[in-house]
């Protein structure tokens, strides 16, 4: 194979995952995407003499044909991350690519040792189901392009989800692309030998009998596999009932540039917007108003929270409307560690603090329930706290307000107003579908986020983020109410249906009635057990492949 074809087939591949992905792409790509970069690999180490495939001596450069794949796919459909920081997005773009071909590589590696690249295409499967495990958990987390998330625009696919979280969703549409993979192999052997043997009308005869013996099966199982899934969810969608109590709601769009007016105006100012927005519609009815991160500006001490104006002004409010009032803030605390990676020291002590990003809970009978974002982005709201990096820690990039390492929380915090039970979910938190499971097996019944999606522009990025809310509403089946800045504010039922939303640069409030549910999914119990179990099994592949190389030399 001619470098040029490798090198075609490579990028074919990330643009056909990138035009499956959302929020314009055209999802059913996604089963076939990966086909191309399935055969580079398949084919590693072959060229065709005299029409008959032969193994020999080069060595295709694997890692370097993946990562031109997933540069592609990193770099259409994020490249939006640019808007809020240019450095930023292209570290991110690179290190994702990196990872992605590393884990591609691990495949190829493990499958040429263990089964001699002839079987062993389930490992495909279960590396990149460990690594996206891995961007959950570890410190450089990004599972923005977790292959499951490609469904967020078609919700309606995935009922399943309640089962199986968005590892089900990568499952599928790998195995999907393994089997068009042999679907399509069989049909490039039949062919070469076709032309071999087309001389011969009985040995033809026998070739076709032999292609229909084998492809028709392998076809039936492809096309099973792509549509009963779809089949099944779409059973699944009409016939759930929302269940719980109704609870009406209000969610505040204030619209305020994050660029131009975030850091410029006063606190006071934004918080009246908010106000502005929100009480207009407050009814006898509502129970809630949710403003998004970063409403409160005032740099606010945990120890002495109650003496902000800020707070005054919030309490006020909502004893004046008789809601409660969550609401995002920048929040500050003591630290008596001073070897804590987040903590920071005082400029003119030797004392040191914390600084968080944090979501507030306030009404006038109830003491203010606060939960800190704990899920922070990187490069932006941490840096990986490696001993190695440790010098650079408060070089996060600067999307103004609160700059370098934050302080993240050791627990899940929900909000609790007896009857009803919130999970507060602060922007980048909304994506991490176990980390929400946690908040659910600790009694949440509804799901609050708030965030603020400005920095990204009119781009597919805050549209991006909207739809991920969508996954989180089906596989816990709890209803979503969220609060951005600017971007989509809006509600999403049970069943993952956007019931009202906002449109992008528009001071709005929103008011709406969801439901809320207090019976837990089999994936709200379990929470990623199928991403903890891949990973478990691929530890035991790469040590065996390792024995398998000692062995040999």
């Amino acid at each position: 194979m001619k470098n040029i074809t490798k090198i075609s087939l490579a990028l074919l591949s990330g643009l056909l995952i990138a035009a499956s992905w959302p929020t314009s792409g055209f999802t059913p790509l996604i089963f076939i995407a990966f086909v191309p970069l399935i055969f580079l690999q398949d084919n590693s180490q072959q060229s065709t003499v005299n029409g008959q495939q032969s193994t020999v001596n080069k060595r295709d450069n694997i890692f370097l044909l993946s990562f031109l794949t997933f540069l592609v796919w990193n770099s259409l459909t994020t490249w939006w991350v640019w808007n809020s920081t240019p450095a930023g997005s292209i570290a991110m773009i690179l290190l994702n690519s990196t990872f992605m071909a590393t884990t591609f590589w691990l495949y190829h590696i493990t499958r040429k040792k263990i089964f001699h690249n002839k079987k062993g295409f389930f490992l495909l499967i279960l590396f990149f189901l460990a690594f996206e495990n891995l961007h959950l958990t570890w410190q450089l987390n990004w599972p923005w392009l977790n292959i499951g998330n490609v469904f967020s625009h078609n919700h309606t696919w995935v009922q399943w989800y309640e089962f199986t979280g968005i590892a089900g969703g990568t499952i599928w549409v790998l195995l999907a692309n393994i089997l068009a993979y042999k679907v399509i192999k069989r049909l490039q052997d039949y062919k070469t030998t076709s032309s071999v043997t087309e001389q011969n009308p009985h040995t033809l005869n026998s070739s076709n009998l032999q292609f229909l013996k084998y492809s028709v099966p392998q076809i039936l199982l492809f096309l099973a596999v792509v549509f009963v899934p779809i089949i099944a969810s779409k059973i699944m969608y009409h016939s759930y009932e929302e269940k719980g109590e109704e609870v009406e709601v209000v969610v505040a769009q204030p619209n305020i540039d994050p660029w131009n007016e975030e850091f410029r105006l006063s606190a006071a100012e934004i918080l009246n917007r908010n106000f502005s927005v929100a009480e207009p519609l407050i009814t006898e009815n509502t129970r809630f108003v949710l403003s998004p991160e970063s409403s409160i500006h005032e740099n606010i001490w945990l120890e002495k929270i109650n003496y902000y104006r800020s707070i005054k002004e919030s309490k006020l409010f909502s004893k004046n409307n008789d809601v409660t009032y969550v609401v995002g803030a920048s929040t500050l605390g003591m630290s008596y560690d001073k070897n804590d990676f987040a903590a920071r020291k005082f400029y003119d002590a030797d004392e040191y603090y914390y600084s968080y990003n944090t979501a507030l809970s306030i009404n006038d009978t109830t003491d203010i329930q606060i939960h800190q974002k704990s899920k922070l982005t990187p490069g932006v709201e941490m840096m990986p706290s490696w001993w190695f990096l440790r010098p650079i820690k408060n070089l996060a990039i600067d999307l103004g307000g609160t700059v370098g390492t934050l302080k993240s929380e050791d627990k899940v915090t929900v909000f609790d107003y007896g009857k009803y039970k919130a999970a507060p979910l602060i922007c980048y938190e909304s994506v991490f579908g176990g980390y929400v499971t946690d908040f659910v097996r600790n009694g949440a019944n509804i799901i609050f986020v708030i965030t603020n999606d400005g920095w990204w522009g009119d781009t597919p990025g805050h549209r991006q983020h909207f739809e991920m809310s969508k996954l989180r509403a089906i596989e816990n089946r709890r209803s979503v109410a969220r609060s951005a800045n600017t971007g989509v504010s809006g509600f999403i039922n049970q069943r993952g249906d956007v019931v009202e939303s906002s449109n992008y640069w528009e001071p709005i409030g929103l008011r709406n009635t969801l439901n809320v549910n207090d019976e837990m999914t089999f994936y709200s119990r379990h929470g990623d057990y199928i991403y903890r179990a891949a990973s478990f099994i691929a530890a035991l592949v790469l040590c065996f492949t390792i024995v398998i190389s000692i062995k040999k030399i």
